[in-house]
């Protein structure tokens, strides 16, 4: 994938009403800084479109980002700051399960895992929840370069085994440092883009 164009084109609260998209859309799921808007902005190309910020869980919104007006980055709320009181948290919720539900164009989820540590119990219920709602989600264990590589494997299988991991789940270690994992990052998206327009009706 070749990122030319990006635009931030829809901004949705918990009130908005969801865009329907012409356009297949990928949504990105994680934990509050687990390193979400580093990895959208990492394959956007660009330092900081998508915004990141030093306290976690001020992304309170569903932000479309439309890629060479082919495809929808969709970042998602993050989920589990424990700053934030019960009331918010439910907004989040209800913001991310009504998204699931009602798109017609998501044809994927990533799901951000810090590879530093087992996924918690909020990590563990999104991956459930995700797969629920009809979906096999994508792994991306982030922040890859603050462990060694020796513990690489080790990290990885943990994440594996905490989340029960069915066989045909995809596992991405990512650095937004070093851009580790962006590539295949990439081609997974060229395949999602290929599957979704040989479908389309001629």
């Amino acid at each position: 994938m070749v990122i030319r164009n990006i635009n931030l084109e829809t901004v949705c609260g918990v009130t908005s009403v969801l865009p329907e998209n012409v356009h297949p859309e990928v949504a990105f799921a994680g934990k509050s800084n687990v390193g979400k808007s580093s990895l959208i902005n990492a394959l956007m190309n660009r330092k900081s479109y998508a915004r990141t910020s030093s306290q976690p869980g001020k992304t309170q919104t569903i932000n479309f980002y439309n890629i060479n007006d082919e495809v929808y980055f969709v970042d998602l709320p993050g989920y589990g700051y424990a700053n934030a009181n019960e009331a918010v948290k439910a907004k989040w919720g209800k913001m991310i399960e009504k998204y699931l539900h009602t798109s017609k164009a998501l044809q994927t989820v990533f799901l951000l895992i810090d590879i530093r540590h087992a996924p918690g119990r909020n990590d563990i219920d999104m991956y459930n929840w995700i797969l629920h709602n009809g979906y096999e989600p994508i792994i991306i264990a982030t922040k890859a370069d603050k462990i060694k590589r020796s513990q690489l494997a080790k990290q990885l299988k943990l994440i594996k085994e905490t989340l029960r991991c069915t066989p045909a789940t995809v596992m991405i270690p990512f650095s937004a440092e070093t851009k580790q994992g962006r590539d295949e990052i990439y081609a997974l998206l060229d395949d999602i883009l290929i599957n979704y327009e040989s479908n389309i009706p001629k």
